[in-house]
């Protein structure tokens, strides 16, 4: 295990953003906060399944050391080393792990700080599942009542014909579960079988995954962030629209190449009308999904206009992506702000678990 700490003495540059630095007035000399990473030489962008947020630590370190005296890093190697971590029993984690495989085990990082009394960002194990398997978080919306897209799954050869196929075209095709947009191209929108058969048997080949195949959605993009607040349980939405150029196929949808070269345009939502529905709607998703503390929820017009839910994203990413613009198109609020934000919301999300558990 590694760990390293930084006292506020040692900081010269306060944060690694182009924002101001935020130095509040007073340090809160008794709060403990740990960031576990996962040992360097694994790359988490090669392999997402049980890491959901990259970030530089040492940005985040930076960061949290304004407000908090004891910050540090700790890598997680073993199982050991989470049990040292428990024992030591900080007043919150701050991490992007989803879990960890230790040998034949698996842990679930926020479930295992739940059970040590232990604050944390983000949902636990149940509400992660649900969003990470595309078609679990659909069905949860369906019986909620939550609009979204019809939809099924599917692998090369189940639907062999086009008889089979349940919903009409055009349908659009992504893997059933993965982030940033792997797998979807511009061919994900189809209008026929034949396009239909080759759009999945790719996402097969190169994703190894099934097909989440659903009705396509023409209209406008939009991501909504979410932040809740501890101590009542009341959600703030912070919806943007997402807006690109038509791809060749003369359709604009967020494909995996906009996303990487990073050409969409991000723009607040103005209309109050669209702001109040994609606010309900991504604010009833979050709840239907289990969600704690903060997430994003993707959400795509129809072309009549009305809002249905996409996908979500429960440990969204803190690097200057959606989550951070929809906090900072919404609430004006910088970088640094929304890290020592998400800070407070765990920390006072134990302490309010501690108060009912006392009463």
């Amino acid at each position: 295990m590694i760990t390293k700490e930084i006292s506020r003495d040692q900081i010269l540059v306060p944060t690694f953003t182009d924002e101001e630095p935020v130095f509040p007035m007073k340090i809160n000399k008794s709060i403990n906060i740990e960031i576990i990473t996962v040992p360097k030489g694994i790359d988490p962008t090669a392999n997402q399944k049980n890491v959901a947020i990259v970030w530089n630590e040492h940005n985040i370190l930076t960061i949290l050391s304004t407000v908090y005296d004891h910050v540090m890093i700790t890598e997680i190697k073993t199982e050991d080393d989470l049990k040292q971590m428990a024992l030591r029993k900080p007043d919150m984690v701050f991490s992007g792990v989803k879990y960890f495989d230790f040998d034949d085990k698996t842990i679930w990082l926020n479930d295992y700080l739940e059970m040590h009394g232990i604050a944390y960002m983000a949902s636990g194990r149940q509400a992660l599942e649900n969003e990470s398997d595309k078609s679990k978080a659909k069905l949860i919306m369906k019986i909620a009542n939550i609009k979204t897209a019809d939809f099924f799954i599917t692998s090369p050869g189940k639907h062999a014909t086009e008889s089979s196929i349940p919903i009409k075209f055009p349908l659009f095709i992504k893997p059933v579960t993965g982030g940033d947009s792997r797998g979807i191209d511009a061919n994900s929108v189809v209008y026929d079988f034949k396009s239909f058969v080759a759009k999945v048997l790719d996402i097969m080949t190169t994703q190894n995954l099934p097909s989440l195949v659903e009705t396509y959605l023409s209209g406008k993009e939009y991501s909504v962030g979410i932040f809740e607040d501890a101590t009542n349980g009341s959600l703030t939405a912070m919806p943007i629209e997402i807006t690109m150029k038509e791809n060749k196929n003369g359709h604009c949808i967020l494909d995996y190449d906009v996303k990487r070269n990073d050409v969409e345009t991000v723009i607040a939502v103005k209309d109050v009308k669209i702001f109040k529905k994609l606010s309900k709607l991504a604010k009833d998703s979050f709840k239907a999904l289990g969600g704690k503390s903060l997430g994003r929820i993707d959400i795509k017009m129809n072309q009549q206009g009305v809002p249905h839910f996409m996908e979500a994203n429960l440990m969204p990413g803190l690097s200057k992506g959606y989550f951070y613009r929809s906090c900072l198109l919404n609430l004006g609020m910088g970088y640094n702000e929304m890290i020592l934000r998400i800070a407070k919301t765990g920390l006072s999300s134990q302490s309010s678990t501690r108060q009912r558990e006392s009463k």
